[in-house]
């Protein structure tokens, strides 16, 4: 198993297509690469803790790729907005992978440049190493599935996730 650390916005949003990918084991949202020990979710929201709105991908690499998860993070968010995705606006927004090894970095790096190419504007992904990560509060865990009648699902999440269905169905559970 392999794991890799990707910010994409809201990880409600993360979190729904990645549950549904072949090879993919675990997708837990949580918090990374803030200065904050242990923060909740309200007080990153609040902007003040440094940290980025996370989901962990644990995969089996045999079964799909890093570079298959990359090109999947690149195409179900927009990369190319600072510190925001939609109406959800501030750094603990940030397109990010947050790698843990050189070899996660280099396919990380090939990936932005290769993806560049589905965008007019620069990507502004950050690349850099996870230097710390906290799962967050129970209630987070599989939101979409468990709550699909919530207005944030209906309006955001699920469009999103039909989208990805489509496009990449041959790559489904």
């Amino acid at each position: 198993m392999e794991t890799i650390t990707l910010g994409g916005g809201c990880f409600w949003c993360t979190e729904a297509i990645f549950k549904d990918v072949k090879g993919v084991h675990a997708v837990v949202s949580g918090y990374a690469n803030g200065h904050k020990v242990n923060p909740t979710y309200k007080e990153v929201c609040s902007g003040n803790t440094g940290h980025n709105e996370v989901i962990q991908v644990q995969f089996d690499p045999a079964i799909v790729s890093l570079k298959d998860i990359l090109e999947i993070f690149f195409v179900t968010h927009d990369p190319t907005t600072l510190n925001r995705q939609g109406n959800d606006i501030g750094t603990q927004y940030r397109s990010g992978i947050y790698f843990e090894s050189e070899e996660q970095k280099a396919v990380a790096e090939v990936a932005k440049v290769a993806a560049q190419d589905l965008y007019p504007s620069a990507i502004v992904t950050e690349i850099v190493p996870l230097t710390s990560y906290y799962p967050a509060e129970d209630y987070h865990q599989d939101y979409f599935a468990n709550n699909p009648n919530q207005p944030y699902c209906n309006f955001v999440i699920n469009p999103k996730v039909s989208k990805f269905r489509q496009k990449y169905a041959a790559r489904l559970k």
